[in-house]
């Protein structure tokens, strides 16, 4: 497959000629020893210590989606990095939040990335949102015999619809298995915790500030309980990647903006430790 520069320095045929609107599809005809699942790892005993990304938490607002991430990777009991960044864009108007074993998770963000990207260029149209995330889910499943050794992926997927004029969310399992949810989500070893906490404070009308202020406290009582997530490094000016996608396309929320907030939850929480309580019914 590879290009004959030192004749007519062409591409060869298999670039050249129609096929399918999948860049994976492509790989796996032409190529498919590139592709992540295509891998064979040799034998091992016991589990495999490799970095991984923590907590992914996700929640919609009036106006579109916000997805966001702690900046913290372990490997077994030691922090491997203390500013990983786990969120992407995976075009102009969705993005990713990645979990699990952090090498091949930023290498499949990579791969969708390409396959939104190929399928615009060979049908002159994007991807419906329902289409990027069956995507997803069958890059998820290539990737279960490695999953099932301890090197699993399981993302977050959030992005503005641009048919339905709403933000969504998905979620998945390590077999490729799709869900939506409906408000806000989580994913990663502190999820059970930021989900408790986005459960008792989410509103259907928070503004965007609001949503944004909601998954820095999510993410805050998710590093309180969960020694592999971080919360706010005040002394490192390290804060959560936070990105925000709506009508206008794919923003993320400045240094500025996210510590500013970070901050402000920090002096709340020095007077009430266990952070903002749901109002009583």
């Amino acid at each position: 497959m590879e290009a004959n520069t030192r004749s007519t320095g062409r591409l060869p045929a298999a670039f050249l000629t129609p096929g399918s609107a999948s860049f994976m599809d492509f790989l796996s005809v032409h190529s498919p020893e590139i592709l992540p699942g295509n891998r064979v790892l040799p034998p091992v005993q016991g589990a495999i210590e490799a970095p991984h990304g923590t907590t992914i938490v996700a929640v919609t607002f009036a106006g579109g989606v916000i997805l966001a991430g702690d900046r913290r990777a372990t490997m077994g009991n030691m922090i491997a990095q203390r500013d990983i960044e786990k969120v992407f864009p995976a075009d102009e108007y969705s993005a990713v939040g990645i979990a699990g074993t952090a090498g091949l998770a930023v290498e499949m963000v990579k791969l969708f990335q390409l396959e939104l990207e190929h399928f615009e260029k060979v049908e002159g149209a994007q991807l419906s949102f329902e289409g990027k995330a069956n995507r997803l889910s069958t890059m998820i499943r290539s990737n279960l015999a490695m999953a099932m050794q301890g090197l699993a992926v399981v993302p977050l997927f959030a992005g503005w619809d641009v048919d339905r004029e709403k933000g969504r969310i998905f979620s998945y399992d390590v077999t490729g298995g799709r869900s939506e949810e409906h408000g806000y989500a989580s994913t990663g070893s502190g999820s059970i915790f930021a989900r408790g906490a986005m459960k008792k404070l989410f509103r259907d009308d928070l503004t965007e500030e609001q949503a944004i202020t909601l998954v820095i406290q999510a993410l805050y009582d998710a590093a309180d309980d969960d020694s592999a997530t971080g919360g706010p490094d005040v002394a490192r000016k390290i804060y959560p990647i936070v990105n925000i996608m709506s009508d206008e396309g794919f923003r993320r929320v400045t240094d500025e903006e996210s510590s500013r907030i970070a901050r402000s939850i920090i002096e709340r929480r020095l007077e009430q430790p266990d952070g903002p309580r749901a109002e009583l019914l």
